[in-house]
């Protein structure tokens, strides 16, 4: 069953680009003390997920954060090279891009789906979360589309 409403996020160590590469750094260490959005998108730099999905945080970051979001986190199942290659070509600097390259923090969080015979393997589903202090506070998943998981659907919600 998916994470809910109401329960922590799991403690998993993932990676954001630094100055000098990848750096680790644990979920828990992330979201602690943070009001913060989180969407998942199933591979950076594929077609509704470049055209629409990043691109709609980036243009409602004021927004978002105007209604007390101090940071907005985009995560996939990729690396952390192709994560921030990808946030670099979406001028994505106000948002993090938390690489789950082995899909952890999918599994963890039971949110994953099985790519494999489009030759992408196991990625994360798309979903969006509002998680205050590492604890989910809404979950929106689509199967398809952004209905419930662009930006401006997560702003209403605030």
């Amino acid at each position: 069953m998916p994470i809910q409403p109401g329960d922590t996020l799991p403690d998993i160590e993932l990676q954001v680009m630094g100055e000098k590469g990848p750096e680790k750094v644990r979920t828990s260490e992330l979201f602690a003390g943070k009001k913060a959005v989180l969407f998942a998108v199933p591979g950076a730099f594929t077609p509704t997920c470049s055209a629409a999905h990043l691109p709609g945080f980036v243009v409602n970051a004021d927004k978002l954060r105007a209604k007390g979001v101090d940071s907005i986190v985009c995560t996939s199942v990729n690396d952390a090279f192709v994560m921030d290659a990808w946030g670099k070509s979406q001028n994505a600097e106000e948002i993090t891009m938390l690489a789950d390259g082995l899909g952890e923090f999918a599994r963890a969080v039971d949110l994953t789906q099985d790519r494999t015979a489009n030759g992408m393997g196991i990625r994360s589903q798309r979903y969006a979360m509002i998680v205050n202090n590492g604890t989910v506070e809404l979950l929106n998943i689509d199967a398809q589309g952004l209905d419930q998981t662009s930006a401006e659907t997560i702003l209403a919600a605030l």
